[in-house]
């Protein structure tokens, strides 16, 4: 098919079967596009792209409480009460790839099109509309298990909180994927090869990597970022370095050397991620330090509530709640850097 029938088609599409609605409900009947009751799950046939979610939370006839996910559990909109008869309309700009969930396809590949699911302790919904984002400010996330959209809970990656926290007009494009390092996310073709071309001018890339960089000389490391940053920059857009969160692994009361990413050849990844930021001009959001902080702070006890600990012993990957706190981490780091994202941040 060619672009330009494609263009053709998924604007017929938006004019045929997503055309706005009223702005109040008139009735309890749920879209066309939806069905069930406790979760709700809507299904629209859309391209790959970014869309804009404008959505009415809430019925005219009961209270109600109603979060807002899409895709492989990537939550947008955390939930919102209501009382019987208020209506909240609310907006949201949201990504669609193919597979879903994890570039590679690990953990399922998904629905073709956007899924979107409203769950909650009560959910109602009243209109829902999609239609193709007028050229959003884009967020890139290049990373690993940590910041991925995890299919299968309760594991959960930070990336697929962080759309909770931006408003209409940004997107989050998640391109994390398990067991990636600075270097395979190169060699990819599903990662960074698919995600560069689509980096627009002044779009944020946000990389995150060292988990996975456990023999990854200091050279090698520093050289692998550094071609991740060239390649953004020659696409116009705006490299930011993400140190890697901390690992749960104490000694007394303090994080250890593995858990603060001191791999097996002796490089500590966060100081050279520090210092390739200041020698390359790059922003560096220093999520080990922050994390480290919060984690140490709920000492070994609190803090596996952050991690799969209680599950199966994890101590690398979050549960829903530490994927939550890392993300609200993440946007500290945005508002300090006062990076183009700041604006769009709720």
């Amino acid at each position: 098919m060619s672009l330009k029938r494609l263009v053709l088609l998924t604007a017929a599409l938006s004019v045929a079967v997503l055309a706005p609605v009223p702005a109040v409900a008139a009735t309890t009947a749920l879209p066309p596009q939806c069905s069930g009751t406790a979760p709700i799950k809507c299904s629209f046939n859309v391209a790959p792209g970014n869309y804009d979610v404008t959505v009415e939370l809430g019925s005219t006839t009961k209270a109600a409480n109603t979060s807002m996910s899409v895709e492989a559990n990537r939550q947008v909109l955390n939930a919102v009460s209501t009382t019987a008869g208020q209506v909240v309309r609310t907006k949201a700009t949201v990504n669609v790839r193919s597979p879903e969930g994890q570039p590679t396809g690990q953990g399922g590949t998904g629905t073709p099109g956007l899924q979107i699911t409203f769950s909650g302790s009560a959910p109602a919904i009243g209109s829902l509309t999609v239609t193709p984002a007028q050229a959003p400010l884009a967020v890139y996330l290049a990373g690993d298990s940590t910041t991925c959209d995890q299919f299968y809970v309760p594991y959960a990656g930070w990336g697929q909180f962080l759309p909770t926290r931006v408003r209409e007009g940004a997107v989050v494009a998640n391109y994390g994927d398990s067991g990636e390092s600075s270097g395979s996310f190169l060699s990819n073709r599903a990662l960074f090869p698919t995600m560069k071309p689509l980096v627009k001018s002044k779009d944020l890339v946000l990389i995150q990597f060292g988990h996975n960089d456990k023999q990854t000389t200091a050279t090698a490391f520093r050289d692998n970022l550094t071609r991740l940053i060239n390649g953004v920059r020659e696409r116009g857009g705006v490299p930011v370095l993400v140190t890697p969160p901390v690992r749960r692994q104490f000694s007394g009361s303090k994080l250890n050397g593995t858990a603060l990413h001191i791999n097996g050849k002796g490089v500590d990844l966060p100081a050279t991620m520090r210092a390739l930021g200041r020698s390359a001009n790059v922003p560096v959001i220093d999520l080990t330090a922050k994390s480290k902080a919060l984690v140490e702070s709920m000492g070994p006890s609190g803090s596996q509530v952050l991690y799969l600990t209680r599950e199966n012993g994890d101590n690398t990957h979050f549960s829903y709640r530490g994927g939550a706190e890392m993300a609200d981490l993440v946007v500290q780091g945005v508002r300090e850097l006062n990076l183009p994202l700041t604006g769009y941040l709720r």
